[in-house]
């Protein structure tokens, strides 16, 4: 294939992404780094060729698969002693814990003792080894025919044997049992036939359950990558997003900004009038509560007298000034004329002011 078809946004770069987003996961490569290296992405794809999914070698793979095949017979075969291992001494504890009993029969106290003895030897045995193949002096210089004199007879060990795989039966079926209810409580009421029966498919169950949790970890760790890749694009988004914003504002804010302010100043012109005419709306309300019909109308009887007395002192004062004019040549009695005439003028004066008092008070 030609290193053109590698970087066509056709099939080739579909195959391309998904062997660097599956085989080859540290690349985390881009579309737009794929497009601008050619050769490098040609050499990836035949990388692809020869690695399996982990980044290992096909031969590699091939023998790590095998030796992990080899590692899981080893370890069946261990957990099966383990378990059958475990399973005798947790007989053996339960002896311990009824050996007050005086139900526990001659037979039953026979059995144990003999696989507790049966026991304790092929532990000891195991912890010689093989002293025929070593240099040092053995443990406690004990040899293994020394362990062997200590075993039950074999009678014994023959109907020991024969009764220790019914125990045994009974205690892994109780287990299984346990494990099915933990599983699935509802088996709890289930006849032992049926527990058998559910037993015999539980561990198909839960292989298909491991699996199902294998894919599920699976999925969830491609929807990982998936989100870090959305992730930075919309890092890289927002981004744009805010230097667009920031370069809106800086052009359109000036321009609007004398608009703006040219709207503010009629508005609190607007409201200042309205302030205006709220506060002379209150005076004139205040004046209508205080001045009422009757009042005014007494006002205007007040300032009609005062203006009457107004007009005759007027007239009185204008024939004083004429009675002046015709005795300025006299002398004390001219003084008292002016005397007179002064008295007139202040009386006058003071109605006049008074009448201005109420006309003010009127409007």
């Amino acid at each position: 294939m030609a290193s053109g078809d590698f970087c066509s946004p056709g099939e080739g770069m579909e195959i391309l992404q998904q062997v660097c987003s599956k085989q080859l996961p540290p690349c985390n490569l881009s579309e737009e780094d794929l497009l601008q290296n050619p050769h490098f992405s040609k050499l990836l794809l035949s990388l692809s060729q020869h690695v399996d999914e982990s980044g290992l070698s096909l031969s590699l793979a091939k023998e790590q698969a095998q030796a992990w095949k080899e590692v899981r017979l080893h370890k069946t075969t261990w957990l099966r002693s383990e378990i059958l291992h475990r399973v005798i001494q947790e007989l053996l504890v339960d002896y311990y814990v009824k050996i007050q009993d005086a139900n526990l029969t001659s037979e039953d106290k026979k059995f144990h003792e003999t696989l507790e003895q049966r026991l304790l030897v092929t532990e000891l045995a195991q912890l010689l080894g093989p002293s025929q193949e070593r240099e040092t002096h053995p443990l406690l210089g004990l040899e293994k025919a020394d362990l062997l004199e200590l075993m039950p007879p074999s009678e014994d060990f023959v109907w020991m044997r024969a009764r220790l795989l019914l125990e045994v039966e009974e205690q892994l079926k109780k287990k299984c049992f346990t494990l099915l209810c933990y599983h699935d409580p509802n088996s709890d009421s289930d006849s032992e036939t049926l527990k058998a029966a559910k037993v015999w498919k539980l561990a198909e169950v839960l292989v298909s359950e491991k699996q199902q949790c294998q894919d599920a970890k699976s999925q969830h760790k491609e929807q990982m990558v998936l989100l870090e890749k959305k992730s930075a694009t919309y890092s890289q988004v927002l981004l744009r997003c805010l230097a667009l914003l920031q370069r809106l504002l800086q052009e359109h804010r000036l321009r609007t900004q004398s608009e703006l302010d040219r709207i503010n100043a009629q508005y609190l012109e607007i409201k200042c009038g309205a302030m205006i005419l709220k506060l002379r709306m209150e005076e004139l309300k205040i004046l209508s509560d205080t001045y009422t019909a009757e009042k005014v109308e007494v006002h205007r009887l007040i300032r009609d007298r005062l203006e009457a007395a107004i007009h005759l002192q007027e007239q009185d004062m204008e024939k004083s000034r004429q009675v002046l004019n015709t005795y300025e040549v006299l002398g004390e009695e001219f003084d008292r004329l002016v005397k007179e005439y002064t008295q007139l003028k202040q009386a006058t004066e003071n109605k006049r002011w008074a009448l201005q008092e109420f006309s003010k008070a009127y409007c």
